[in-house]
């Protein structure tokens, strides 16, 4: 469970690893392979045997790809991993490009060569990229081929990690709120809707929730690796490996889902022949695509008919993340009280702050694991949005800097992910200007009602706006979506300044999370989780509105706002929110730790 602080790759993995790519690459008569970040699953945070890209090129961000040629090779990374690749990757060996600007296609339109065969592995591929990757490579005058051995894992031999086989276990009642037949016969009904026989499920988070199972074959996340196909009337097919199958799992799926192991599944696929199937183009490879049309069935390409009610969180999940959030709230309480009295008079450095933070949640007693590794930026580390300290990079804080922790945890009840920035002795003006900017923005989110039928790009401008109007910003979404002890990063719904049809819907539960970067001077940002609440009347309006609770519970460092920024709405909104945090954390805490909170969430 404990955070690594070693660096997992450096930058001699190229030089010693390409050379093997190529060499299995030649063998394939292939002149150019793709290397892609996702895996089978199309997982966020991947099991080590499935992180091919890191083991290519050393690069370890959650997002990029790499393309290897006879004699050249690139990879790619967007704006959040700038910094990270040139540090992990042998500029040398690899050209360093831009993931969004043009990305992998515009590359191969320019390097791949006439006549070249460009392989690729159809289960890392969804059929979408492949399209634009057909039409860059054939403007190159070249060939984009499927492999049936992918010359990556060829080349890692023996080395490779073994596939991970953790118990797949039942996530009972108490915690889910609906059995997994009344799951499978609502999905299911929902696919018959579309005209649809069935669906190929192929995402992690999917087969845990519908089957209300959990899993540890995922980082950070307690998810099972697996498929399933779900029949229109409820019944399941659901292909794990034996070794993940405990006991209790038969009866627990009971007798309308067939356990059946990975072998089975082309066969299942072939069994489908004249059924009209859905599957999800965003979370499905090529391979499946390809595998149903050649047993003769007719794909449906449409969301994955779990992702909507997976993210409309029930009664029971709801109150399970209150529990978690006010839990966790205390753990982070006196996280930050430490940071406060020890920390300010001995500075700690980021593993130190890392380390006791995981720690005032192990003492809960009730942690299964991190959300995601922990994200502690001193001074200009926090400057770099997704930073992980290691001990070659590590920084110890320092007077009059700015520290920022982006943290969360798994508990069987809730998942959390929350970012407090605190000030290391006196914060300068323009640390105290930006941050209230920063807090305007998170205040005017959390206050906002709005209509059924409202996206979250609808309503991303709120965040920003006071940051705007000083001409700042930032290059991240301001609020992803977060399971029920399941993935920290859900879908669909978001909040980001690119487009979204997804509307926002009661029980969703979303972060809020802007924030303001100073490259090479520090970072802030000031995140919390927050569920949709029902649509109620507003006095006096004329249509029932929806909108958000707060659930994450910690302090705010005054120290780092200027009241005078804030309007008077702004200053009784977080006098309210400190009073309950003070009302429903303190009472958990030790005593010196709760006068410390009794006096930080003051009125301001």
């Amino acid at each position: 469970m404990r955070q690594s602080f070693d660096e997992t790759t450096d930058r001699s993995f190229g030089s010693r690893h390409v050379p093997l790519i190529r060499q299995a690459m030649a063998r394939q008569g292939l002149d150019g392979f793709l290397v892609p970040h996702e895996d089978e699953h199309q997982n966020e945070y991947l099991p080590a045997a499935n992180d091919r890209l890191a083991w290519a090129t050393g690069f370890t961000g959650s997002a990029g790809a790499a393309v290897i040629l006879k004699d050249k090779a690139a990879v790619f990374v967007d704006g959040r991993y700038t910094l990270q690749v040139r540090d992990q990757v042998d500029a040398g060996l690899f050209e360093i490009r831009d993931l969004v600007e043009g990305g992998v296609p515009a590359y191969l339109e320019t390097a791949a060569g006439r006549g070249a065969k460009i392989g690729y592995d159809p289960r890392l591929h969804s059929p979408d990229a492949l399209t634009h990757l057909k039409a860059a490579v054939a403007k190159a005058g070249a060939e984009l081929t499927p492999v049936n051995d992918n010359p990556l894992d060829e080349a890692w031999g023996q080395a490779r990690p073994a596939q991970p086989a953790a118990p797949v276990v039942p996530q009972p009642l108490e915690f889910s709120g609906e059995d997994s037949n009344a799951k499978r016969a609502r999905v299911g009904a929902a696919v018959g809707q579309r005209g649809a026989d069935a669906t190929v499920l192929t995402a992690p988070s999917s087969i845990a929730w519908l089957f209300n199972v959990r899993g540890g074959d995922v980082i950070r996340s307690p998810l099972p690796i697996g498929q399933a196909i779900l029949a229109k009337d409820g019944t399941a097919r659901l292909f794990l490996d034996p070794a993940k199958v405990t006991q209790d799992l038969p009866a627990w799926l009971g007798n309308q889902v067939t356990l059946e192991t990975p072998a089975d599944l082309p066969g299942a696929l072939a069994d489908l022949k004249g059924q009209r199937v859905v599957v999800d183009p965003a979370l499905s490879s090529a391979w499946y695509f390809k595998a149903l049309e050649d047993a003769g069935a007719t794909v449906i390409r449409a969301d994955d008919p779990c992702a909507l009610p997976r993210a409309c969180k029930n009664d029971v999940e709801i109150a399970g993340t209150r529990r978690a959030h006010i839990r966790d709230g205390a753990a982070l309480t006196r996280f930050l009280h430490w940071v406060a009295t020890a920390g300010q008079a001995n500075p700690p450095d980021e593993i130190e702050a890392v380390s006791k933070l995981e720690a005032f949640r192990e003492a809960t007693g009730a942690l299964k694991d991190l959300s995601f590794d922990t994200i502690a930026g001193a001074a200009s580390n926090g400057a770099i949005v997704h930073y992980r300290p290691t001990q070659r990079l590590n920084k110890r804080t320092e007077q009059g800097s700015l520290l920022l922790v982006d943290s969360g945890a798994q508990y069987q009840d809730g998942t959390t992910d929350v970012t407090r920035t605190v000030a290391i002795g006196e914060p300068n003006p323009e640390m105290r200007q930006r941050f209230t900017l920063v807090l305007k923005g998170h205040l005017a989110l959390a206050a906002i009602r709005f209509p059924a039928g409202t996206t979250g790009s609808a309503i991303d401008v709120l965040a920003r706006h006071a940051l705007w109007m000083h001409g700042l910003d930032y290059d991240h979404g301001t609020g992803h979506g977060v399971g029920s002890y399941l993935g920290v990063h859900e879908g669909p719904q978001r909040i980001a300044k690119a487009p979204n049809t997804v509307a926002l819907r009661p029980g969703m539960i979303l972060s809020n999370e802007p924030g303001y970067y100073k490259e090479g001077g520090y970072g802030i940002r000031i995140e919390n989780l927050q569920v949709i609440t029902p649509a109620a009347q507003i006095a006096g309006g004329e249509r029932p509105m929806l909108g958000f609770e707060t659930l994450t519970l910690a302090p705010i460092d005054r120290r780092l706002i200027d009241r005078d920024l804030l309007s008077p709405a702004e200053r009784a909104q977080l006098d309210a929110y400190h009073a309950r945090v003070a009302a429903e954390i303190g009472p958990l805490v030790e005593p010196d730790v709760r006068a410390w909170l009794a006096d930080v969430t003051g009125p301001i």
